[in-house]
């Protein structure tokens, strides 16, 4: 393990932490790999590996209910991860961090539980038109439920979010305005602490997906004052299936329970039930244990690396791809932000991206292609989808070398 310290990753020490990923030694159709399918999920340090293979080998067992040492040492495993995450936001108690699948079910156990509560005939949800799939299709779902509106929130010919058109939005119907902070398609970072004060002006609650930004960029959810936030683990070095949901515990405490089950509850009988008190009331039956496990130790990663060398990293290596790229034959960016994190989409002339992705797979690289689960961002721009090149920590200008010479050949194959 590396502990870097310094405000920059000098380029040996970047080539020791590239060591700690395994699968990046990976030869794919003849080449070695460069991923840059970061947005879709990152790769796992041997770290989190290990982690995850050390609570099966040598802890296993089920949390919270069990008197034998096992599962008293799983339990302080597990629970120690929620401090974990609350320092890693900057929370302000422990009991505000739920445990959830992922980013996805964060935002549905908001939209169900605070929608059922909160939302009446005629009142309304804002988001944008940049959002992922994910913080639409729960909105859409509760609102058609409660009998409310789904308000969009208009981008800009540059992928910004309007904040002229945002302020004229937040009306007395709103209820909820739910944002991304980062964009997945196209890298967009939104002034999230502006829009949650203009929100809050109005006394409007605000849930930020942070599932592209936590990675990048550090979140304290005091100084933006958030009164929601959501992340998934595998997009921030650590496994699949676990995520978490930030609170307010004034809202979580009014919110009624999202599933039922174990765990969730205080006592049962079959005339009536009493749920558990903040976190407990939103984690129903056993957990992902282990990947709650994997998820601490992908925050030991980023802490350990520190998070304002690798944005400082990224923001230098992105420079140096949006110049590099602009050397392709035909190759046209989608979305040009004023800010942009990690992500670039783009296009090249006369070619489908999944061809330009296969093209660029047959040469080891590893692109995303198609809608990136928004397709109502592509069509602001009138298009099917585009190709997506993402980055993450130990990616480093090499990487962008050869999807510079990899898009070349392809631009001539396909021309």
């Amino acid at each position: 393990m590396i502990a870097i310290n310094s405000s920059e990753i000098h380029p040996d020490t970047l080539q020791g932490l590239r060591g700690e990923f395994p699968i990046l030694n990976t030869i794919i159709n003849g080449s070695p790999l460069v991923y840059l399918d970061n947005g879709a999920t990152t790769q796992k340090p041997q770290s989190v590996i290990d982690a995850v293979a050390h609570y099966y080998a040598a802890e296993n067992s089920n949390v919270h209910r069990g008197v034998h040492t096992l599962s008293q040492r799983a339990t302080d495993a597990f629970e120690a991860v929620r401090k974990k995450v609350q320092r890693f936001i900057n929370a302000a108690h422990e009991h505000e961090i739920i445990y959830t699948k992922g980013a996805t079910e964060s935002i549905n156990l908001v939209a169900a539980s605070f929608g059922r509560k909160f939302l009446q005939p005629g009142d309304s949800v804002l988001i944008s038109a940049m959002e992922h799939h994910a913080n639409i299709v729960p909105w859409q779902l509760i609102c058609e439920e409660r009998g409310a509106n789904l308000k969009v929130v208009p981008i800009t010919e540059t992928g910004d979010l309007d904040m002229q058109a945002l302020a004229s939005l937040l009306d007395e119907t709103v209820k909820l305005v739910a944002i991304t902070y980062v964009s997945n398609a196209l890298g967009t970072v939104n002034p999230v602490a502006d829009l949650i004060r203009a929100a809050h002006a109005k006394n409007i609650p605000v849930l930020i997906d942070a599932t592209q930004a936590v990675q990048h960029i550090g979140v304290d959810v005091q100084a933006l004052d958030a009164d929601f936030l959501v992340f998934s683990g595998h997009k921030m070095y650590g496994p699949t299936g676990v995520g978490i949901l930030y609170g307010k515990e004034k809202f979580l405490n009014d919110m009624p329970p999202y599933q039922s089950g174990g765990e969730m509850i205080k006592t049962v009988t079959f005339e009536k039930t009493t749920f558990n008190e903040l976190p407990f009331k939103f984690e129903t039956g056993t957990p992902h244990i282990a990947g709650v496990i994997g998820l601490g130790a992908a925050i030991d990663f980023i802490n350990r690396t520190g998070i304002d060398n690798i944005r400082q990293h990224e923001e230098q290596l992105l420079a140096y791809a949006e110049a590099q790229l602009q050397t392709v034959p035909g190759f046209r960016f989608i979305g040009t932000p004023r800010h942009r994190a990690a992500a670039i989409s783009f296009l090249l002339e006369g070619a489908h991206p999944f061809d330009v992705g296969e093209l660029l797979d047959q040469q080891g690289i590893a692109v995303r292609t198609g809608h990136h689960c928004c397709q109502p961002l592509m069509n602001c721009f009138g298009i099917p989808g585009t190709a997506r090149a993402s980055f993450a920590v130990y990616n480093t200008k090499e990487d962008v070398d050869k999807l510079v010479a990899g898009l070349k050949k392809a631009a001539m194959m396909l021309g």
